[in-house]
């Protein structure tokens, strides 16, 4: 496989001209081919050692699955694949099959096929919970487009609502042999991470770049370069990963946001005794190219 950041890559193929295909849809969702990926609550379901995402088969799934919350993915492996919804107010289901865990701690040990697929149908399920009402109109919204889109309900309205992705940046700013890195007070005692933030209307990804970094550190950027992005379902960002060369190097934590940031060696960031970013997240891929890049 390519190298991906994890959760990102084109493993799935979203089919999108097969969510308006009724008959097509009724026939993969019935047939014994389809995989069914089971979100409870944020969580996904895997089993195994090593770990591995339980994708359901129909008969598995029929009991829990209805018109409103089974939502096309795309093809997985060419099959058709959908994400079923199950509320947490209920006990865990399949547990027969495995368990329902977090998918910041599965994402680095599933296949990173799967870690894709799971990411993909948890950030579309989150997106169902918490677009439940038009911001138009305040009717009920209702599915449509398989899961990809949800209607007003109201007559006058019918506005389709998209699912929603928020584009943030996340950047290692070096000078040389050195980068800077912070840390936010609800971390663990320390770690430090890359510098990020979300884009802000009418502005530009290296705009947000200078931006951010100079609210949250005082440092100056000059060149902005672009390194990779990663899906990051948490609920529906899109963090877009780049490296930057500071032309100052004065620390001053103007707005407040972070706890502490200061500038680390190559050497220092190798000795193990900085607390880096999880193994999981783009940050720390980012913190990796800075040290192996010597």
């Amino acid at each position: 496989m390519e190298d991906h950041n994890v959760f990102a890559g084109a493993f799935v193929d979203r089919n999108g001209e097969r969510r308006k295909d009724p008959d097509w849809l009724a026939e993969a969702v019935s047939s014994d081919e389809t995989c069914f990926v089971p979100v409870w609550g944020d969580r996904c379901l895997v089993g195994g050692d090593p770990p591995r995402a339980i994708l359901l088969s129909r008969a598995e799934i029929s009991p829990f699955a209805n018109a409103d919350n089974v939502i096309f993915l795309g093809l997985f492996r060419n099959q058709p694949a959908f994400a079923v919804a199950l509320s947490s107010s209920n006990e865990a289901p399949f547990t027969d099959r495995g368990e329902f865990k977090d998918l910041r701690f599965i994402g680095t040990v599933l296949p990173l096929d799967e870690a894709n697929l799971a990411a993909h149908a948890r950030a579309l399920v989150l997106w169902h919970s918490a677009t439940l009402y038009c911001g138009k109109y305040g009717s009920a919204s209702q599915p449509d487009a398989s899961g990809n889109v949800r209607r007003c309900s109201n007559a006058d309205c019918g506005t389709e609502i998209f699912p929603r992705t928020d584009p943030a940046i996340i950047v290692l700013v070096a000078d040389g042999d050195r980068c800077v890195l912070g840390r936010q007070p609800s971390w663990p005692e320390g770690r430090y991470s890359t510098i990020a933030g979300f884009v802000e209307p009418g502005e530009s990804l290296e705009d947000a770049v200078r931006r951010e970094v100079y609210e949250e550190t005082n440092i100056r950027v000059g060149a902005v370069h672009y390194h990779s992005s990663q899906p990051w379902p948490f609920p529906s960002a899109l963090m877009l990963g780049f490296t930057a060369e500071a032309i100052s190097d004065d620390i001053v934590l103007n707005d407040g946001e972070l706890e502490d940031a200061r500038w680390f060696t190559r050497e220092e960031l190798r000795s193990g005794n900085v607390g880096l970013p999880f193994r999981i997240s783009i940050a720390r891929r980012l913190v990796d190219h800075f040290i192996n890049d010597a």
